[in-house]
């Protein structure tokens, strides 16, 4: 099975995850506050969380009203991750008497994914009018296809199967197990029958693969091919339409248009291949729900490693010898610069994932989309500045590039929004010790004994520490200690970690700083990657994976255009983006070819990173 397909397969367990609980179900009907916050962390996606803290409650809370719903929860999250036999344990415990909608499905989807098709079904069949919300019903006529397929009931099943398709937000594990069903073994005149029942549908469109991959099977190449033809031909949107094109391609009578290509540069190999990695996963997955749809883009990767000449001879490989409309990557400054220069001649348009200088104004074909440090000065200078009112500032920085280059970006941000730097302290790079750096930054001599205690008035309202997380979670701490009024606290997107709360503590509570990218973000363009992302990967998306899932869908978007041919055509298309949805903002193109989107401005609120209010910028 090819990535795409496995995309859809990883993809669809989010129905599971989206369990939803109308009623009693919800964390408003909760009076217990330990319940309302697992009810909370369960709908936000943390079941880890949720099942921590009611299985505490259990402990502790026979007597609440609140413990039969956390009894509930704890057995519809046993259930998501496949513990049927745990929570089973949990419903057993539930007051006696007619169970609600929700007991029955867990205890019938249970009875299903165990073994027990018939005893499932028998509980799950009378709930098909039961007021659930459209997740649950996904789940409960995916369960009840599950069951029939199991009894060796096929058209059952598929009917079954189609209703949670027409119900389900995210299909994929029904698609799942409707291919699995159709490439049984089940008579031919049952495939037959489901190509004609569902024709115009998945499943119509898989029965009809099926039948293909069998005439194929016996020799008969003629209704292969015209099987084929139908299903490449048909646009609903099939996650195994590239096992109909690679049948296809054996069969001189069947459709075999050749799709566009989009190449990948990235450092796949030697010391920067886990960046690579990253990078391939967000484009792997933005072309693999892509590719779901009618529009089929092949997506060919070269390594680029980390020289300019390599980076560069890709780039002439993948236009004369793979004819792609468009180039992603590379990802290194070297690479990058190389491939910019060699795109020129080649005519190609490269979207760059690399922060290094000046890669824009290499020439028209060359664009560029990352984070760069003059983006994360400016969106920081405009919230403290424009959004909290600050005018003065100070700055503490590592004594290297990064630091010295971030002191002069963010002084000349600030000076252009009316505000002013008045002090700046470096410290040497490595530092665990910051006295000397926070006492000369203070005004005060940094061989002087502290005066324990006392607290100065500064001269300035906010400071900005562009370091990582790490180092700013030592040096909160020796800011209080050494005696400077509370001040605001700025900082970079090395801040974007849990480690930042965790190791200042309080001395960090209400930092701001910025980032390209922020996985808890509410926004719904960031919620659904995330959630992609987890279900296929099993973790977190960093933001590289977050901006090459980005710019993968922004050429996608514009090869999938029936105005879009050539690869001058793409070049042009590029330069006029304005405003598109992706996972890191909405993006626009400038007159250099700079990919801009607005940054998350995010705080430290209670101990944890949030995202604050608003727009991004």
């Amino acid at each position: 099975m090819r990535r795409a397909s496995v995309t859809w397969l990883l993809v669809g367990c989010l129905i599971l995850a989206g369990f939803g609980m109308p009623g009693p179900g919800s964390a408003a009907a909760a009076t217990d506050p330990e319940v309302r916050a697992a009810i909370e962390h369960y709908h936000a996606g943390r079941p880890d969380e949720a099942l921590s803290l009611l299985r505490g409650f259990v402990l502790r809370g026979s007597g609440s009203p609140d413990l039969p719903q956390a009894q509930l929860y704890l057995a519809r999250i046993l259930h998501d991750q496949g513990q049927c036999a745990e929570a089973d344990l949990y419903l057993q415990r539930l007051p006696a008497g007619d169970p609600t909608p929700e007991v029955r499905l867990v205890r019938g989807s249970c009875l299903v994914q165990q073994g027990y098709p018939l005893e499932g079904a028998t509980i799950l069949l009378p709930l098909e009018q039961a007021p659930l919300n459209p997740t649950d019903r996904a789940l409960l006529f995916g369960r009840l296809g599950q069951a029939y397929a199991a009894l060796d009931e096929p058209l059952r099943a598929l009917l079954f199967y189609r209703q949670a398709l027409e119900v389900s937000a995210a299909p994929g594990l029904w698609l799942g197990q409707i291919h699995e069903l159709l490439r049984g073994a089940i008579p031919e005149a049952v495939l037959d029958e489901a190509a004609f029942m569902f024709r115009a549908t998945p499943i119509g469109q898989d029965a009809a693969l099926q039948l293909a991959q069998r005439a194929l099977a016996r020799g008969d190449q003629e209704r292969a091919a015209a099987l084929l033809n139908q299903v490449l031909a048909d646009p609903t949107p099939f996650p195994y339409r590239d096992e109909a094109r690679a049948l296809a391609e054996r069969l001189p009578g069947a459709a075999q248009a050749e799709s566009p290509a989009l190449g990948a540069i990235l450092p796949l190999s030697g010391r920067f291949a886990p960046f690579g990695e990253a990078v391939r996963r967000g484009l792997d997955l933005a072309v693999g729900l892509h590719n779901q749809g009618y529009h089929q883009v092949r997506l060919i990767y070269r390594d680029s490693g980390a020289e300019a000449q390599e980076a560069a001879e890709a780039v002439s490989h993948l236009v004369r010898g793979e004819g792609v409309l468009a180039i992603a990557g590379p990802l290194s400054g070297a690479a990058a610069q190389g491939a910019a220069e060699r795109a020129q001649q080649e005519g190609v348009a490269t979207l760059s994932l690399s922060p290094r200088d000046g890669l824009p104004q290499v020439g028209p074909w060359a664009f560029r989309y990352s984070l760069t440090s003059r983006q994360q000065a400016a969106a920081l200078a405009e919230y403290a500045v424009n959004r909290a009112g600050l005018r003065r500032f100070a700055v503490l920085y590592p004594h290297n590039r990064l630091g010295e280059e971030m002191l002069a970006l963010f002084s000349e941000e600030v000076n252009r929004r009316g505000g002013q730097v008045l002090r700046r302290q470096p410290y040497a790079e490595e530092a665990t010790d910051f006295r000397a750096p926070i006492r000369r930054l203070m005004g005060l001599d940094p061989n002087a004994p502290d005066e324990r205690g006392a607290t100065r008035a500064m001269p300035f309202e906010a400071l900005f520490i562009p370091d990582a997380a790490e180092r700013v979670g030592l040096i909160a701490p020796q800011l209080a200690y050494h005696g400077m009024e509370p001040v605001r606290l700025l900082g970079t997107n090395g801040w974007n970690s849990p480690e930042l709360p965790r190791l200042g503590g309080r001395f960090v509570e209400g930092a701001v700083f910025v980032d390209g990218f922020f996985a808890a973000s509410p926004l719904p363009e960031v919620r659904e990657f995330v959630t992609f992302y987890r279900q296929a990967y099993g973790e977190e998306p960093s933001i590289l994976a977050a901006q090459a899932f980005d710019a993968a869908n922004l050429l996608l978007s514009l090869l999938s255009r029936p105005d879009i041919r050539t690869r001058e055509d793409v070049r042009r298309a590029l330069g006029e983006v304005r405003s598109f949805p992706g996972a890191t903002g909405r993006l626009r193109v400038d007159r250099d070819g700079e990919v801009e989107r607005g940054l998350f401005v995010l705080r430290v609120h209670n101990g944890e990173v949030v995202q604050l209010s608003g727009d991004q910028f």
